[in-house]
């Protein structure tokens, strides 16, 4: 049976006019709107891949040599079984190390550093003076927040210890 779209009554009794739907304009409308979907994630992903390569070293190779060399010194150090303690106050940084057998350490060379999180211009490198053996303070003006507290002792210029911990500083 085929109907005759000419002979049919719209709302109000008005004839219908124009062009009929067929399975052709359904397809064109369907390519139509994902072919823009996929356009504009094409678009999408082609900015963030090209804008951040998700790379933070200049060279991967000379970063895996580096963490081999950490994972190195992390066992030299953890044979050392020193105990370091670090006091931090917003206007100063107190640290006490002390060897295996519990003596004050001796012969080291301390450096301690403050670094941001998220803001690299906001690392502080703290000057630290000997109190007593094995006991060390440094001053500093340190805003409240979030900080990784870096201790690096060394000795004859080459780095025996390290220890990083994340401090919150109100």
């Amino acid at each position: 049976m085929a109907y005759d779209v000419t002979d049919a009554a719209g709302p109000a009794g008005r004839p219908i006019t124009g062009r009929q739907i067929t399975g052709r304009t359904v397809l064109a409308i369907f390519l139509g709107f994902f072919g823009i979907v996929f356009a504009a994630n094409f678009f999408l992903v082609r900015a963030a891949v090209t804008s951040f390569g998700g790379v933070e070293t200049e060279s991967s190779y000379k970063a895996g040599l580096d963490f081999r060399r950490d994972s190195e010194a992390a066992a030299a150090q953890a044979q050392l079984r020193w105990q370091v303690d670090a006091h931090v106050e917003p206007s100063r940084v107190v640290v006490s190390a002390r060897d295996a057998m519990g003596l004050p350490l001796d012969g080291v060379d301390l450096a301690v550093e403050l670094h941001h999180p998220t803001n690299r211009k906001l690392d502080m490198v703290l000057t630290p003076s000997e109190l007593a053996a094995g006991q060390w303070s440094a001053p500093s003006d340190i805003p409240a927040g979030q900080w990784e507290l870096v201790i690096d002792f060394t000795r004859g210029g080459e780095r025996v210890y390290r220890s990083m911990n994340r401090i919150i500083v109100r």
